[in-house]
């Protein structure tokens, strides 16, 4: 059996993780890095640059998120290398990032609840510079060390109103799956975007829908905390592991399809439309 751990003491944990915040930014007024030792930069500007060292992560929508990869590419730059020093790679123009290459993405739904945001699925994750073959594992705010991984890492998202830092997040990247949780600001947000299950992958720390060939977003109801069964916490090692939890219902659940343009356009292919529209390779009157 895993390990029993009282529910109210990870309750307190959390209302104390969710007070002791150093500080808050926005991408207008981030220092250029956040964290000693960082290898990136939180000034990222805007537009965006397949060489930037840009450290912000975006989630806000299914046609504007990012996620934490390697800076470089080689056999050598697996997530267990390059956890410190990953850069953001983004779906949307103008946030200063690398952006997300055409292909790359075979599928992905996004879901908002009331406590967080997150996004889930699969692709062709090589052209983001991991090593196939490689699993993946954890990247979030804390670290070892308390600065992050990658060191200095900021999550931002206008998905609750104005754009504001998202202070608890977990994202985990493999070769062909991603998955990014943001929470909002609050008591729940340490439990909910728990960290300490850097090995259990996506879909027992996020569950929900990793379907390749579709792209929607939803309403979703807030799933139970990582880890936490009734009144036991799980911990990582335990003699055995419970199954992961059941991925919380969603609703108005909009499908769209992924357009992409014609080889001469000069806009990015990142724009979803609802898969009801039938549109060419592009189409004028839809202006980037």
């Amino acid at each position: 059996m895993f390990r029993f751990a009282p529910l109210v003491s990870l309750t307190v944990a959390s209302v104390a993780l969710a007070q002791t915040y150093s500080a808050t930014y926005l991408p207008s007024n981030a220092p250029k890095q956040t964290e000693q030792g960082q290898s990136g930069t939180n000034q990222c500007g805007s537009g965006h640059d397949q060489n930037s060292m840009c450290q912000n992560a975006y989630i806000n929508s299914l046609d504007d998120w990012c996620i934490f990869a390697p800076p470089q590419p080689g056999p050598d730059s697996v997530i267990g290398n390059t956890e410190r020093i990953e850069v953001a790679w983004c779906t949307k123009d103008g946030h200063g990032t690398r952006l997300i290459p055409d292909g790359a993405i075979t599928g992905a739904h996004f879901v908002q609840t009331p406590d967080y945001v997150q996004v889930t699925g699969v692709g062709d994750l090589t052209l983001i510079n991991i090593p196939k073959g490689d699993a993946g594992g954890e990247l979030d705010p804390h670290g070892a060390d308390g600065n992050g991984n990658p060191i200095g890492g900021l999550v931002f998202s206008s998905a609750f109103g104005s754009i504001q830092q998202m202070h608890e997040w977990t994202n985990f990247v493999s070769d062909s799956e991603f998955c990014f949780r943001a929470c909002k600001d609050g008591p729940k947000a340490p439990a909910l975007c728990q960290h300490i299950y850097d090995v259990m992958g996506c879909e027992w720390n996020m569950p929900g829908n990793y379907a390749p060939g579709s792209f929607d977003r939803c309403l979703g109801d807030t799933g139970e905390p990582m880890g936490v069964y009734g009144t036991s916490t799980f911990h990582q090692g335990d003699p055995t592991t419970p199954p992961a939890h059941p991925a919380p219902p969603t609703s108005s659940c909009t499908p769209f399809t992924l357009w992409i343009p014609s080889p001469k356009a000069t806009c990015p292919f990142r724009l979803p439309f609802f898969a009801t529209s039938t549109l060419p390779a592009h189409d004028e009157r839809f202006p980037i």
